[in-house]
């Protein structure tokens, strides 16, 4: 296994693991991936976003699958059959790892963001300044925590592209669609295998307020 933030762990990882660990580093949705890893038995080759997907050969119960992004090699590595033909498997059941949120949190903490293709999972404390397209209706739910709350999803954009942002409680009332708002102290995470942003507890979300436009009347010049 290639990589030496991987290198660095101090435990082997599992299969699956290591699967959802290159769909973060590298962005490409989990399952989709493992798809075409599937596909790349079947076929020899395939490709999943900018990555192309070789299978190699089988040794045993394992097949041989190696990783490029473009010409440069990003991994070689062995998966049992039994994993990777089992289709109750999902990538996504292995993101919430200590690995994974080390990963994550480090690069956070070297990343910096200033428009939304730029933004990357486990980035924190974002300032962004976007539109708001899409607001869906709020949901209640309870949080990990036994309280009950509302959210809901906006689908917001800049000139660069587009994210959703999850908006709790009172955080709702305070857009519209259509409207310009300054976020602050966003964070982003992905939730079955889509970025989205929310706004912690020291973070907010404000409106820009227009300026109405002044017409300007050419008046006559008064006589003296």
């Amino acid at each position: 296994m290639k990589g030496k933030e991987w290198r660095n762990l101090r435990q082997k990882p599992s299969v699956g693991e290591y699967l959802a660990f290159l769909s973060v580093k590298y962005e490409v949705n989990p399952e989709k991936f493992l798809y075409a890893l599937r596909s790349a038995k079947e076929h020899k080759k395939s490709r999943c976003a900018k990555l192309s997907i070789q299978c190699r050969g089988k040794t045993k119960n394992k097949f041989i699958f190696l990783i490029k992004r473009e010409s440069e090699v990003i991994a070689q590595f062995p998966i049992d059959e039994e994993f990777l033909l089992n289709r109750s498997v999902q990538l996504r059941n292995f993101m919430e790892t200590d690995r994974i949120r080390r990963y994550l949190a480090n690069k956070a903490r070297t990343a910096t963001a200033n428009s939304i293709k730029d933004l990357r999972t486990g980035m924190r404390h974002i300032n962004l300044k976007a539109k708001i397209l899409e607001v869906a209706e709020p949901k209640h739910v309870v949080t990990r925590y036994g309280n009950h709350a509302s959210v809901a999803k906006a689908l917001i954009a800049d000139e660069t592209g587009t994210i959703k942002l999850c908006l709790w409680n009172g955080q709702i009332a305070v857009v519209s669609v259509g409207d310009t708002v300054q976020i602050e102290d966003a964070q982003v995470s992905a939730f079955r295998g889509e970025r989205q942003m929310s706004i912690g507890k020291t973070g907010a979300i404000n409106v820009e307020i227009l300026k109405p436009q002044v017409a300007l009347i050419d008046l006559p010049t008064p006589e003296v």
